[in-house]
C-alpha cells in the first residue's frame, strides 16, 4: 500500500468519525436518555479531530466548527421542543382536573362534623381515631390530652382540624 492510499483511507475514517459523532450527538439531543449516544458521539468527534488536526490551531478551528454546528442543531431542537413535532412527544398536554373526577389528595370532607378520640396528646398536632380510622389531626392551637373526645370542625386537603368536645 502506498502513502497516498493510506492518507485517503485515514481521511475517510476521520470523516466517518466526524459524521457519526455529530449524528450520535444530534440523536441524543432529540431523544435524551442515558447519554450513551452523546458520549459515544463526543468520543468519535475527539478521535476525528485528533486524527485530522496537524496543529493545535487546526484542532481549535475544528472544535469551533463542531460547536457552531451543534449550536445550530441545538437551536433547532429547542425550537422543535417549544412548538414543533418534538413538543407533542415531550410536553404533557392533558391535565387532570377536579371537574373530571381527579383529585391530588384524598378527600377528607366525609369526616367533617364527626366525633372521635385522641390517641395521642395534641400539641396542637397528633393522632385521633375517627370512625375507626387513625388520622393525623391538628387542634386550633389548643392543647388536648390523650383520650379526649374531639369533633372535626374543618378539613383543608389532608389537614383535619379538630376541637375538643366539652361536656
Amino acid at each position: 500500500m502506498d502513502l497516498l492510499g493510506f492518507i485517503d483511507h485515514f481521511t475517510i475514517i476521520s470523516a466517518l468519525f466526524f459524521i457519526f459523532g455529530l449524528v450520535l450527538i444530534v440523536v441524543e439531543m432529540f431523544h435524551p436518555g442515558f447519554g450513551v449516544p452523546g458520549v459515544t458521539g463526543v468520543i468519535l468527534l475527539f478521535f476525528a479531530v485528533s486524527m485530522t488536526a496537524t496543529s493545535v490551531l487546526e484542532a481549535l478551528v475544528l472544535v469551533g466548527i463542531i460547536l457552531v454546528i451543534l449550536g445550530v442543531v441545538l437551536k433547532m431542537v429547542l425550537q422543535s421542543a417549544k412548538e414543533g413535532r418534538l413538543a407533542k412527544t415531550l410536553v404533557l398536554t392533558e391535565s387532570l382536573r377536579k371537574e373530571s373526577g381527579y383529585s391530588g389528595t384524598e378527600d377528607l370532607q366525609e369526616y367533617l362534623g364527626k366525633e372521635g378520640i385522641t390517641l395521642t396528646t395534641l400539641r396542637p398536632a397528633g393522632i385521633a381515631e375517627i370512625d375507626r380510622v387513625k388520622l393525623d389531626v391538628v387542634s386550633e392551637g389548643e392543647y388536648i390530652e390523650k383520650g379526649r373526645k374531639v369533633t372535626v370542625v374543618k378539613t383543608e386537603g389532608r389537614r383535619v382540624v379538630v376541637q375538643e368536645v366539652r361536656d
